[in-house]
């Protein structure tokens, strides 16, 4: 698991998976940790951060995040899922792009599937409207090549993609948890978004709890995806 920040971690998903017999291993690029040899590991998870993924000349691990992201999905062709930030680099490692949004998306917002996710394996059996929790200022404005978008919101087209048949990205925050917006709020980055384009963060908690049981079950849902993802590429965890 690739993190970008120590409070952007797999939240609700790491006791999923866990009770699912997967362990998880660690990797904080923001600390300085470097990628390990991919081989060992099952499948690849990658989270949010408040980096942006054009900015390699102030955190230049990501060209190595980025390059690791490629074998992983191309060459090695193993479960993945980005979420936020490891959304976004999943599609400009894999040939899309990813540009500033004209204002930030903050919120517990609508999701919608497209046609494509209604006949997806994964998204098909997921309502045609959930609830995602938003807090991003960048977005994927163009999928990558052979790739398929799943879900969308009214403020961006690309909530969800994926790539081949084990490769899947969801920008809006699945991993959430009871704390995640007071912990989030104190990220100096994400406070100044919050005021600019939201407000308080005790209206956002709010809005979370009142949703918090319908965004754990996609949660859940996913981490599912994943298990089944595994049994499909022949390993176990």
């Amino acid at each position: 698991m690739l993190q970008h920040h120590p409070d952007e971690h797999p939240g609700s998903l790491r006791r999923l998976l866990e009770e699912m017999g997967f362990c998880l291993s660690t990797v904080e690029l923001d600390a300085g940790e470097p990628i390990p040899a991919l081989d060992a590991f099952d499948v690849l998870l990658v989270m949010g951060g408040p980096q942006q993924v054009w900015e390699d000349d102030e955190h230049p691990w990501l060209a190595d995040e980025r390059a690791a992201i490629r074998t992983w999905v191309g060459a090695l062709r193993r479960p993945f899922l980005g979420v936020c930030l490891g959304h976004q680099l999943l599609a400009d490692a894999m040939g899309g792009r990813v540009a500033r949004m004209p204002r930030a998306e903050i919120g517990v917002l609508d999701v919608r599937r497209t046609p494509d996710g209604a006949k997806d394996r994964l998204f098909g059996l997921l309502p045609t409207v959930f609830p995602g929790l938003q807090w991003h200022e960048a977005e994927v404005v163009e999928a990558p090549p052979d790739s398929t978008v799943l879900a969308q919101s009214a403020a961006s087209p690309v909530q969800a993609f994926r790539v081949g048949h084990c490769a899947l990205g969801v920008q809006f925050h699945v991993e959430v948890e009871p704390d995640t917006v007071s912990k989030w709020a104190a990220v100096p980055d994400y406070a100044r978004t919050l005021a600019l384009e939201f407000g308080s963060a005790d209206t956002l908690k709010r809005a979370v709890a009142a949703q918090l049981e319908r965004m754990t079950a996609i949660a859940a849902s996913l981490a599912r995806a994943l298990l089944e993802d595994v049994t499909v590429a022949g390993v176990a965890p």
